[in-house]
């Protein structure tokens, strides 16, 4: 059912989530890929700190394929929390998995070489388990850095820009991969102090960077809980699915949408994006519009008890502040 013009146009601009949810702390966009989730992304986090100059805003990228720096055509990739040029308030950061994936290997080699050689046959089976990585190797680890930002609450308020459908679905899965495959590593570290304990007085040496060792691996645990309960909470998070008028983008959407509920993060708000303006004197720009404007009846249909907000296709590139506000006009205007 299509809602009346003016329940339409209460639906039709994303204030209406900010409204809803005054205490707000993480705002996710994801969706397929190349629907323009970087841009709604970046231009909501410049209207939330145009708007609300009290509030320290921070926007991070977990998508490999980075393209946060290209939409503030500023550099973000350093793995290091960045300025925005131009706003007191707003930083940004690209999250680099590989960087992320060293520095764990790294921690786990240098916990690994303190074992001492004439226990070794006795901790035989452990170091593989030491060496292990966690499901999803960097991208997990990407993810546990995601996770510090949940906890820290240094933030008003943090956007996340996902990843297109599928990393996002295990992005949403790991906390329990996480914390499953670090209670295991931690027990196994436990039942090695435990043994290095009865011989110390042989081995005077990797007691104290042991207990380091598995502090800073219950410590990761903890955080992995408090998160998933943080980015479940229907006060703090929102979930904005981005997709296009295309019947492959209204799929992308379902299977998204299903395993939002499955790990039960609050979404109501999905961007309809692109869409064609009326050309009367462009064949193509009219096949293609007549396409989107049948899938957009679809969505309408599907999607009616769902903020909806529809955003017209750009003459030019989105890229810099100012084709951002734009956007931000679009969207919340």
């Amino acid at each position: 059912m299509i809602p009346d013009v003016k329940l339409l146009l209460m639906f039709m601009s994303l204030k209406r989530l900010f409204e809803e949810q005054e205490n707000l702390r993480f705002l996710l966009f994801g969706g397929k890929g190349g629907v323009g989730k970087t841009s709604c992304s970046a231009a909501t986090a410049i209207w939330v700190a145009e708007t609300h100059p009290e509030k320290k805003i921070l926007i991070l990228s977990t998508d490999p394929a980075h393209s946060l720096s290209d939409s503030f055509d500023q550099d973000l990739s350093g793995g290091e929390v960045v300025h925005i040029k131009g706003f007191e308030n707003l930083f940004g950061l690209e999250i680099n998995p590989a960087k992320e994936y060293a520095e764990y290997q790294k921690a786990m080699q240098e916990s690994s070489q303190q074992i001492p050689s004439e226990l070794a046959p006795m901790m035989e089976g452990f170091e593989d388990i030491t060496d292990m990585t966690p499901p999803g190797s960097d991208e997990t680890l990407a993810f546990a850095k995601v996770l510090e930002f949940v906890q820290k609450a240094e933030h008003d308020l943090v956007i996340f820009d996902t990843a297109p459908t599928g990393h996002t679905l295990r992005l949403l899965g790991l906390p329990d991969l996480l914390n499953s495959f670090f209670g295991k590593i931690i027990k196994v570290r436990l039942q090695m102090s435990k043994i290095w304990g009865k011989f110390k007085t042989l081995f005077k040496r990797g007691e104290a960077d042991e207990i380091a060792t598995i502090d800073q691996m219950q410590e990761l645990q903890r955080t992995i809980e408090e998160a998933g309960k943080e980015l479940s909470s229907p006060e703090k998070t929102a979930f904005v699915i981005v997709m296009i008028s295309e019947a492959m983008a209204i799929y992308e959407t379902e299977r998204l949408l299903q395993a939002l509920y499955e790990y039960e993060i609050p979404v109501n708000t999905i961007i309809v994006n692109q869409l064609f303006p009326e050309v009367l004197d462009c064949n193509f720009c009219k096949s293609r519009r007549a396409m989107q404007q049948r899938h957009l009846e679809e969505i309408r249909d599907i999607y009616d008890d769902f903020n909806l907000i529809e955003v017209p296709l750009f003459n030019d590139e989105i890229r810099g502040v100012d084709s951002l506000r734009e956007l931000a006009k679009k969207l919340f205007d």
